[in-house]
């Protein structure tokens, strides 16, 4: 039921080329051949690899990148080497393979860099960031987690580092893992007052579809319409809720008053059985209302339907002029009834006739009273009245006060998120 996504791409080329050239840049300077670091005797380049290291700097200074690589490569054989020599044949050679635009030697250098115990503290952010980038880019998915999740635990990833990892997990198939990411991701940013981006909210939906979830995917649907309400996530939920297996007539109804309201009606067949049910449920005002939409729409290209849509409508149309004559005795009579029904009754004849503060109270009035036999829908059509009257506080505790029925719970709640954004 569900629609499939495509994953977000990142500027990745250009992210790698700026953070690798960086991260290497950012330590060149002070780590010349001869030059001290610090003040402690490893941390100078040896005497006998002085010579080679000047030459590979100098080649690189000059962008002579390939001269450089065979010069590091001489000092790399050379058995006198020590570990810190190592470490800066490590930088450099990174530095010289990303000019290259060789990455998988630049990964791996500064990677052993990195990782060698002579790296500056200052510098290992931009490093770890970068090579969160290369195996990115290198579809090396599992070390882009590694240093992402590393730049996350370090408090240095932004938002593209965290997109990057969530990207990794999918695109490497942990769709759990994916969903495990995005999810505390995206309820930290709930918690924080800040509204999730489509991306993540897209890709927490596509795991869920990955593993054939399908209340995950609902769940998913419904924060993606609660932040970012396009119609297309609202015909997907609404979708899934009116090809619920046994659902009846009653709720169907129910569902279509949501997909009307949000204006996710697609299908000519949908507008007749919408206005249909409506009729068959004592709302005559409401069938009108939806067949006129759908005319008015062109709905109806074929012949056959949109004649039988015409004909429906005059059935609607002679049943509404009879119901809203008789409406005056149908309230007083409701007032006087010992239970609520008849009220709630009358309150939806006066919805289909858009006069909402009028449903609002004889349903109202009908709860009130007791004995109502479909307590659950009673409120969802006094929340539904409330919303429409302007009252949107009163609509949603009218929506949560829904109870025992699975599917108008779900509605409710469809309709909680949808009185947000009206």
């Amino acid at each position: 039921m569900m629609v499939e996504m495509t994953t977000p791409k990142m500027k990745a080329k250009q992210a790698l080329r700026a953070l690798t050239l960086c991260a290497a840049l950012a330590g060149a300077a002070g780590l010349l051949p001869g030059t001290s670091v610090q003040a402690e005797e490893k941390k100078t380049v040896s005497k006998d690899l002085a010579k080679p290291l000047k030459a590979a700097q100098e080649a690189l200074q000059q962008k002579k990148y390939s001269d450089a690589i065979a010069k590091l490569k001489e000092a790399e054989a050379n058995p006198k080497k020590t570990p810190y020599d190592q470490h800066i044949i490590n930088q450099l050679e990174g530095y010289a393979y990303a000019n290259t635009k060789n990455y998988p030697e630049a990964a791996k250098a500064f990677e052993a860099e990195l990782n060698d115990g002579y790296i500056d503290p200052k510098d290992v952010e931009s490093r770890v960031k970068a090579l969160a980038q290369i195996n990115y880019q290198l579809k090396n998915y599992d070390k882009a987690i590694e240093y992402g999740n590393r730049a996350i635990k370090g408090g240095f990833a932004d938002e593209e580092m965290q997109t990057l990892v969530g990207q990794s997990y999918y695109l490497k198939g942990d769709w759990k893992g994916t969903l495990k990411f995005e999810d505390a991701r995206i309820d930290q940013q709930i918690k924080a007052g800040k509204a999730p981006k489509n991306e993540e909210l897209q890709l927490a939906l596509s795991s869920c579809v990955k593993l054939n979830d399908n209340d995950c995917q609902t769940r998913e649907l419904e924060r993606l319409v609660a932040y970012d309400p396009k119609p297309e996530y609202w015909q997907n939920l609404t979708s899934g809720l009116r090809n619920t297996h046994g659902l009846s007539d009653r709720d169907t109804l129910q569902v279509y008053r949501l997909m009307n309201d949000v204006d996710v009606i697609k299908e000519p067949g949908d507008y007749v059985e919408m206005a249909q049910l409506a009729l068959e449920q004592g709302s005559p005002g409401e069938s009108q209302q939806v067949l006129e939409k759908g005319l008015s729409k062109n709905i109806f290209t074929d012949k056959r339907i949109e004649d039988k849509a015409k004909r429906l409508l005059e059935s609607a149309k002679h049943a509404a002029a009879t119901d809203q004559a008789g409406l005056p005795k149908a309230e007083s009579e409701a007032k006087a009834a010992p239970t609520g029904d008849k009220a709630v009754a009358v309150g939806l004849a006066y919805l289909g006739y858009k006069q909402y503060d009028k449903a609002a109270d004889m349903i109202n009035l009908g709860i009130s009273k007791g004995g109502v036999k479909n307590d659950a829908e009673a409120h969802l059509l006094l929340g539904i009245a409330q919303l429409k009257a302007g009252h949107k506080d009163d609509a949603v505790k009218s929506f949560h006060a829904v109870k025992g029925n699975p599917t108008l719970e779900r509605l409710a709640n469809l309709w909680s998120l949808h009185a947000k954004q009206v």
